[in-house]
């Protein structure tokens, strides 16, 4: 797979585009991606996609903009699974805000080759979100839109599935709900480094795991599973320990003593154990982990029975 961060020197073979901010890649953005495949395969295209970063609203209300579901290392390893062959990843700044929903179709045709467009329906674009799925049509490109993708289960079945979606349940720890939009169970991917091994002093060492994610969309204690192994992990700023916050993700892996120092990591979060909490000693911790460690046995413990 081909990353470009800037638009290519020379002009791409004919391609097919799917173009959009991708954040969590839930059954809707599965779906887009799904398609895409098809029509490229179909029409002799290249599969691409284009998406932004940072995220517009980011870039247009950082103060307001929602939690990110996934970094761009965590987009892009989605990409690849679903066999793109292409991601241009647009840096969006001032000037690209600035661009005009004409120059970016023009952008398309001229730079890129675009022969066919997939977006969502209520997709828009260019300068103050001026540009619309007809103005693809008008400008001549063949285009797939793809309707909302609606939760097809018992109980959730007229639930919209939508990043928004994700994000809510994921603050109120509801990580089925969240799991079944997006068809898989929420994870963070990223580096184990060295800490402060104050894990190891407690008693229950770390992994203490580097993250992007400035503003998780989850924060608090979870039984989650690390590269396949049951674990706990503590999502957040340690407020017993830390004088100056600091968002950590400390995951405890169950009856494992190897090294995992320097490995990129994915941990899925499968069931919420607590908030974090502020303790008024480090023993008065020492006990909750151990609380902690005994809730996420049983839940392991639950889960293997079915």
């Amino acid at each position: 797979m081909q990353v470009f961060r800037h638009l290519p020197k020379q002009r791409c073979e004919p391609i097919a585009l799917a173009i959009g901010n991708f954040d969590g890649m839930h059954l809707g953005h599965q779906a887009l991606l799904n398609q895409l495949q098809t029509v490229a395969k179909t029409n002799g295209l290249t599969p691409a996609v284009m998406t932004f970063e940072p995220h517009p609203r980011e870039f247009f209300t950082p103060l307001n903009a929602p939690e990110r579901l996934s970094n761009l290392r965590e987009k892009l390893e989605q990409f690849e699974a679903f066999a793109v062959e292409k991601v241009f990843v647009c840096a969006f700044n001032k000037s690209f805000s600035a661009i005009s929903a004409q120059d970016f179709l023009n952008m398309l045709r001229q730079n890129l080759n675009v022969n066919r467009v997939l977006v969502g329906e209520d997709f828009r674009f260019g300068a103050k979100r001026a540009g619309s799925i007809e103005d693809f049509k008008q400008a001549g490109f063949t285009l797939n839109t793809l309707p909302q993708v609606n939760l097809a289960h018992e109980t959730l079945h007229s639930r919209r599935v939508s990043s928004t979606r994700i994000r809510s349940a994921l603050a109120a720890g509801n990580l089925t709900e969240a799991a079944l939009m997006l068809g898989r169970p929420y994870s963070i991917s990223g580096k184990v480094v060295h800490g402060a091994k104050r894990g190891r002093e407690l008693g229950f060492p770390t992994a203490n795991v580097h993250i992007k994610h400035e503003r998780p969309a989850l924060t608090g204690v979870y039984a989650v599973k690390l590269q396949g192994l049951n674990a706990v992990a503590n999502l957040g700023v340690r407020p017993t320990i830390e004088g100056v916050p600091k968002l950590l993700l400390e995951v405890h892996v169950l009856d494992f003593n190897g090294d995992l120092y320097g490995q990129h990591v994915h941990v899925e979060f499968l069931h919420k154990i607590r908030d974090e909490i502020k303790f008024e000693s480090l023993d008065a911790l020492k006990a909750q982990i151990a609380v902690d460690v005994k809730q996420t046995k049983i839940f392991f413990a639950a889960d293997e029975r079915g």
